[in-house]
């Protein structure tokens, strides 16, 4: 009986081993990319339209990242003061989106992508902020 505690021990060390080798097998990867607001203002005499790009307008398009089938939010994340953002993932297949995009009548496409261990995608997001425009 005495030698039971140690095959309890040795089992525990196999398995936390074996938790550490197979967290080392897929490290993460990263989505990173720029967040673009366009937000038209009515023609100016110049006849140009303007972009306003803020830190604050970037506050208000957090964006998602979702489950492949686009069910489960995997990740929210906020564009930084220049419009930049980046997410560490587990290798899989995701889709970017704009919170609430339907809902809101903001224009952006919802993008998929693959994250591959130790790899680095990037995926600029575009967003048409008029809502008043039609079609």
């Amino acid at each position: 009986m005495s030698s039971f505690p140690q095959y309890l021990v040795l089992a525990c060390v196999f398995l936390l081993l074996a938790g550490t080798e197979s967290i080392d097998a897929a490290p993460s990867g990263f989505v990173e990319g720029h967040l673009t607001i366009v937000s038209p203002k009515p023609v100016q005499a110049t006849d140009e339209n303007v972009t306003a790009e803020t830190a604050e307008n970037y506050a208000d398009y957090p964006l998602v990242i979702l489950s492949q089938d686009g069910q489960k939010e995997i990740a929210r994340v906020t564009a930084d003061g220049d419009g930049n953002y980046r997410v560490a993932l587990s290798p899989g297949h995701y889709i970017l989106d704009v919170q609430g995009r339907i809902r809101r009548h903001v224009r952006a496409k919802p993008q998929p992508f693959t994250i591959a261990s130790k790899q680095t995608v990037r995926i600029d997001m575009h967003i048409d902020a008029d809502h008043s425009r039609s079609g």
